[in-house]
């Protein structure tokens, strides 16, 4: 699938801007850090995760325990994205049995990824809450699941593609709005 950038809605300074804004809220919504846990879903969760976790370390002089979710095995639609699905590990070096999860992900877009993370979750304990925080809300849902803490709603449409780029995995920090090229401009 070929994309082609149509808009840029975040620069570096941007999505630092509401990563920092996440990680005040969390500490406000949950008044401290007791009992909090942050899980990044693969892929750009995780470094999102880490520099939630850094802002809050700044603030309260403590680090969170982190864990990483691979939700490839618990996708309902496994058989359609690849013959052979990448899986890598999932994490959690730790008992979420009675803590509050702060589940990162980089877009909420049907709800489906979020849905998958939950059920794996749930396969490790039984939490207090999970809470759910994005960079970006782009709407669509198909399921009824909704972001407790948001860096940005953007309204797309169904064929764009919202790109989250953290330096971390792709060199650089932004977030765009990209669409997919049709078979004619390939062609033009």
């Amino acid at each position: 699938m070929e994309l082609t950038i149509k808009s840029r809605i975040m620069d570096s300074i941007e999505l630092s801007r509401a990563i920092l804004r996440l990680s005040y809220e969390i500490l406000e919504r949950n008044k401290g850090t007791q009992d909090i846990c942050i899980i990044g879903i693969r892929s750009r969760g995780v470094p999102i995760a880490e520099r939630i976790i850094k802002n809050i370390a700044s603030v309260e002089d403590c680090l969170l325990e982190m864990g990483v979710l691979d939700i490839t095995l618990y996708r309902d639609d496994l058989t359609t994205i690849s013959d052979q699905p990448v899986v890598k590990p999932t994490q959690i070096p730790f008992n979420i049995t009675g803590k509050r999860i702060i589940l990162i992900d980089d877009v909420l877009y049907t709800g489906r990824t979020v849905r998958c993370a939950i059920d794996q979750l749930m396969d490790f304990g039984r939490p207090a809450s999970i809470q759910l925080a994005v960079i970006i809300d782009r709407g669509h849902r198909e399921l009824p699941i909704q972001a407790d803490y948001i860096g940005k709603v953007v309204a797309t449409t169904k064929d764009e593609v919202v790109e989250v780029k953290v330096e971390e995995i792709d060199g650089c920090d932004e977030v765009l709005i990209c669409r997919c090229k049709n078979d004619e401009e390939k062609d033009g």
